[in-house]
């Protein structure tokens, strides 16, 4: 049975607690980093949810082996730049199975970071799309999605209003909070194909289940897509015992 929405709270209460940790490790040593950075910088709080969503694959027959989680194997090639290192990176028999970015979205500025994170986002998947098809990334066309955690807290709920521009802005953004801005955002980048699955969740430490206000974006969604791809591959064989390529990447 995949990961389902019990597994996604258990990772995300634990993603909190690592945060945590790692916050009051940077203040017991000293650490210069200020406000919630210094929950980030140990780079491993998104550790819990990697494992939740390579379980799919490993439950899928890939062995760990085919698994990158950090390090060279979670770097993919890119075209506008050499590379790109991902979250989670499965790769078996030459082929490129999944990429998968996740990311936090919090304050104090959730207005900076959430056009931070919307041009992260896009960016990353035009250069992987580029990447594919100058055949740099194996001969199926990659599987990519994307992992968002809001922090509910007030300045997110906030309905905002921008001001004015040079054109007109699109009244769609027009008196809605950062939560409902980054749920039409994550629709907008799955209509243009450039992500095959997102799962947007809001939470906070302070109260760590998951709430999912886009049903698009949803777990159910982001779980029936991953389940899609395997099934796909396994049509064409895969997964493959390590060392086997496929035919059609010999190399």
């Amino acid at each position: 049975m995949p990961p389902g929405e019990d597994d996604l709270n258990r990772a995300v209460a634990a993603y909190w607690g690592a945060k945590q940790m790692q916050g009051d490790t940077a203040r017991a040593t000293g650490s210069t980093a200020e406000g919630k950075a210094k929950g980030v910088r140990g780079g491993r709080h998104f550790a819990p949810i990697v494992e939740l969503v390579a379980r799919f694959f490993t439950d899928a027959g890939y062995s760990p082996g085919c698994i990158g989680t950090s390090g060279n194997k979670t770097i993919i090639p890119g075209y506008f730049r050499p590379g790109k290192a991902w979250d989670l990176v499965v790769v078996n028999g030459g082929v490129l199975v999944a990429a998968i970015e996740m990311k936090a979205l919090g304050g104090p500025s959730f207005g900076n970071n959430f056009n931070n994170r919307v041009e992260e986002a896009l960016g990353n998947a035009l250069d992987l799309a580029h990447a594919s098809r100058e055949s740099l990334c194996g001969p199926e066309p990659p599987w990519l999605g994307y992992f968002l955690i809001m922090d509910d807290a007030p300045e997110s709920r906030r309905p905002v209003r921008e001001r004015t521009a040079t054109f007109p802005l699109d009244e769609v953004w027009q008196g809605h909070s950062y939560q409902q801005r980054f749920g039409l955002a994550g629709e907008r980048l799955l209509d243009g194909k450039h992500y095959d699955a997102l799962c947007y969740v809001i939470s906070s430490p302070e109260d760590p289940e998951v709430a999912m206000p886009a049903a698009a974006l949803n777990w159910a969604h982001f779980s029936a897509s991953i389940q899609a791809r395997l099934t796909y591959l396994a049509e064409l064989g895969y997964p493959r015992p390590e060392g086997q390529l496929s035919l059609e990447n010999p190399g």
